[in-house]
């Protein structure tokens, strides 16, 4: 089971419902229910698997969101990767190389995370996308140490 730390202040239901209206989007329980407990913050232990081909990398930092915008957040990610990452994803988090962990938010992708690898010239949609865990809860209780 990971451990969150470093967590970012308190908001309420009321903020997360701001963002999904001005976003279009819908949150999964299982993550509106991490951002209402930590709103963010980073993760311990924090390894996953790629692929066998990409091998594995280090969550960084899993966003919040801040309405004084004063650290990385949901908002500010969202609008400087628009157009970067698929239109079914928001970007939750980073790895230690900057690539973004994404959740799916829409059709076949809802609720699922993916790593989206920017040092990857996509040559078709999702080419760049690997899936990491069919749900956020499962992505954190398979987080582990090396």
């Amino acid at each position: 089971m990971a451990t969150v730390y470093n967590t970012n202040k308190k908001i309420k239901l009321k903020n997360i419902e701001e963002f999904e209206a001005k976003y279009a989007v819908l949150l999964p329980v299982q993550y509106r229910d991490f951002l209402l407990e930590y709103n963010g913050g980073n993760v311990k232990p924090n390894v996953f698997k790629i692929s066998d081909d990409e091998g594995e990398t280090a969550l960084n930092t899993l966003y919040g969101l801040d309405i004084n915008e004063s650290y990385d957040e949901l908002l500010s990610v969202f609008d400087s990767l628009y157009g970067e990452i698929p239109n079914e994803f928001i970007s939750i988090g980073d790895d230690s190389g900057g690539n973004q962990i994404c959740l799916g938010t829409s059709e076949e992708y809802a609720g699922k995370i993916y790593i989206f690898l920017h040092d990857i010239e996509p040559t078709e949609k999702m080419s760049n996308m690997f899936l990491i865990s069919d749900s956020f809860d499962s992505f954190l209780d398979n987080l582990y140490e090396v």
